[in-house]
């Protein structure tokens, strides 16, 4: 169920990258959120196989398909949309909430769930129905999400070229001739925002997000999902101080984010990415090594922080650097399609893979694939432009 939620994310970020590059970034984030809103409804009211039989596995299976379709699309249109309305002076620094807000609900929902095993329900009760819960949280804070996002100022670059074409169809209606240069098959008009075709105009920078996503991903999965089983499993931990070491490392790893940020603001977006991939690279394997045979809850936190504040190389710049790839006209498909599909095939496929190994016994194997795939990134960052000094996003 958690790969299925994987594997169809490229699809959410075709369909609502597509959307937001159409109809603008608001519409495209309030319908993301209302898709994860009807997801976790289902999965909170769907009554049990007892009750429906086959249904119920059905409809669990279509709220998570409805909630990896929210998630795929999500990213491309909110990266885009705090890339558009930064400053670009400050374009990194904002840019990087995304994932303070990602993390943050990744730390209330764990909350929640220490709460309801600890103070409100037994383990009985919490199998029984406690679980769906969660659930019902989520769909509320998500009607309350669509709300605010209702309410938000269209990006200023999105507004723009609408602007423009509007001009351009009234010169037009009044006998204006067509502009040279301009776009091939518009017959004058404007071309097809938000299409695949045109996307595939951009080559370089669809691989580019491929290859810069490709380690970073599977890091991120690596150091947040696994770890916690890593943990329990291979370091000998308990649930609970695994929880709790992993809880506390990742407070610490959204603080990271927006100071990360604001350094590439500084120093530019590929430094930062190239020491997360030199770094990635060199230290990985000595550092899952550690963390397997750490002696106590405090050597394994330190050590986790150290490989997450390796990881924020990545994840504090990544949406801004792929949003500066792109033009206006395919810029959230364009940050969507290839990250999603990468993530899928990698970042979500992490702890499958890890968990995999170990059964053979060959768990270090696993290290070294992170290694090599943040290797392979890491020559990417080598080869790409600097995108704060060459952005396609327009200037303030």
């Amino acid at each position: 169920m958690f790969a299925l939620g994987f594997l169809i994310r490229p699809l959410g970020g075709w369909l609502l990258g597509r959307y937001a590059d159409r109809h603008g970034r608001r519409a495209a984030l309030t319908g993301s959120v209302y898709l994860m809103c009807l997801g976790s409804l289902m999965i909170a009211a769907t009554p049990g196989y007892g009750q429906i039989g086959i249904a119920a596995p059905l409809l669990l299976l279509l709220a998570r398909l409805l909630q990896g379709l929210s998630v795929g699309g999500e990213y491309g249109a909110s990266a885009t949309y705090l890339s558009e309305i930064a400053t670009s002076r400050r374009r990194g620094f904002y840019s990087s909430f995304q994932y303070v807000t990602l993390i943050m609900g990744q730390l209330l929902a764990l909350g929640v769930l220490v709460l309801l095993q600890r103070v409100f329900l037994t383990e009985r009760q919490l199998q029984d129905w406690g679980w769906r819960i969660p659930f019902i949280i989520g769909a509320l804070c998500a009607v309350g999400t669509a709300i605010l996002r209702r309410g938000m100022e269209e990006s200023p670059a999105f507004k723009a070229p609408g602007a423009a074409r509007a001009a351009a169809d009234a010169a037009r209606l009044e006998g204006a001739v067509q502009p040279a240069g301009a776009p091939r098959g518009t017959a004058g008009g404007p071309p097809q925002r938000g299409s695949l075709r045109r996307l595939l105009d951009h080559p370089r920078e669809v691989l580019t997000v491929v290859g810069l996503t490709l380690g970073g991903t599977l890091s991120f999965y690596t150091f947040t999902t696994y770890t916690q089983k890593f943990l329990v499993n291979t370091a000998g931990f308990d649930n609970q101080t695994a929880a709790a070491v992993c809880a506390l490392a990742m407070l610490v790893f959204m603080l990271l984010q927006p100071l990360v940020g604001l350094l590439s603001d500084f120093v530019g977006r590929r430094p930062v990415l190239l020491a997360f991939g030199v770094l990635g690279t060199i230290c990985t394997v000595p550092l899952m090594r550690a963390i397997a045979t750490a002696a106590s809850a405090t050597q394994a936190f330190v050590l986790i922080v150290i490989a997450l504040t390796i990881v924020s190389g990545y994840t504090a710049v990544n949406a801004i650097v792929k949003a500066e790839l792109f033009p206006t006209e395919v810029r959230a498909l364009g940050v969507a399609l290839p990250y999603a599909m990468t993530v899928a095939l990698f970042g979500g496929s992490a702890e499958s893979v890890a968990l995999w190994t170990k059964s053979i016994g060959h768990e270090s194997a696993f290290y070294w694939y992170v290694c090599a795939c943040t290797a392979i990134s890491l020559i990417v960052y080598l080869l790409m432009p600097e995108t704060r000094r060459h952005s396609r996003i327009p200037a303030d």
